[in-house]
């Protein structure tokens, strides 16, 4: 038995308020160590943490299993980050889930740091795999979900991707083979930030309508806005709730979470950066970064 999106979404009650302000709190420290990390090299892929704090927030914060004292544990659930490039924003969420030190983000992109520019698995704790090589990171969250359910483990796959990688033939292979053998333990998050190094997402390669594109790769298919923490949350609840009609997580159709999100969010003076790819922040401009984020922040907190 399954339930359409519409008769989910109808079973599942709403993010309590609490649980919303939680992650929104989360999101604000994660966007806040992105700018610390930023700041050591004076460039980045700042941008991109910044618009997927919300994502990451909602899925360390409320959704993984682990354990920050140990990374490796066999129960964990595992998150895959496919794009290497939003390592910054990886490590942001590891401090965040206590895995990273805090103290440790200063060494960012530093030499014999744990913590490269691009993402590497053999040198972070918490980062399951090495990233980068775009197109790469759905084929091993298929192959690793897969291995799960034949271990009979109840630990979950989450995969965040961008929606440049939905230009790789081996993303929707991948799609595919999940619908074939029914993932259901498996989730994807796509950061629909319509740009890459190129340009607008719409102009390199048009990949829309990708609703539909997913749903008909047999996909459970939900598109939110990504920066808004109570439509992430709802969308894990809706995924929660099908998995208990289905009776085991492990068994069933995949998920994707389709995620719109801005490149920059939560900082007005990056949010407009026509350049927004790779970012070159001038020395003076990082203090004004921290006021925006935090005066954003604060005023959402109280309203």
């Amino acid at each position: 038995m399954t339930l359409s999106s519409v008769e989910t979404a109808a079973a599942v009650a709403a993010p309590e308020p609490e649980r919303i302000d939680r992650i929104r709190a989360a999101a604000y420290r994660i966007r806040h160590y992105a700018l610390t990390m930023g700041e050591v090299q004076g460039q980045g892929y700042v941008g991109q943490a910044l618009g997927a704090a919300d994502m990451l927030a909602a899925v360390y914060a409320d959704q993984l299993s682990y354990r920050a004292d140990d990374p490796h544990w066999e129960g964990r659930d595992r998150f895959l980050l496919s794009t290497g490039h939003y390592a910054i924003g990886h490590y942001a969420a590891l401090a965040e889930a206590g895995i990273v030190p805090v103290a440790e983000l200063e060494t960012y992109g530093s030499d014999d740091s744990r913590l490269p520019m691009s993402g590497m698995s053999t040198y972070t704790p918490g980062m399951e795999i090495s990233g980068g090589s775009l197109g790469h990171g759905l084929t091993i969250a298929v192959g690793m979900a897969l291995g799960l359910r034949l271990q009979s483990s109840a630990s979950r796959v989450i995969n965040f991707l961008s929606d440049g990688e939905l230009d790789e033939g081996s993303t929707w292979e991948a799609a595919m083979g999940a619908h074939h053998h029914q993932l259901g333990n498996l989730t994807a998050m796509v950061d629909i930030n319509a740009l890459q190094a190129d340009g607008a997402t719409d102009t390199v390669l048009r990949t829309e309508p990708v609703t539909e594109k997913w749903e008909s790769f047999g996909w459970y298919t939900q598109r939110v806005d990504g920066n808004d923490v109570g439509a992430l949350l709802a969308a894990f609840d809706n995924i929660a709730a099908r998995r208990a009609v289905a009776g085991t997580s492990a068994s069933g159709q995949p998920s994707v979470i389709l995620c719109d999100t801005k490149v920059g969010r939560g900082v007005p003076l990056l949010e407009t950066r026509e350049k927004a790819h790779f970012m070159r922040i001038e020395e003076h401009e990082w203090q004004i970064c921290r006021e925006q984020l935090t005066a954003g922040y604060e005023g959402t907190a109280s309203a």
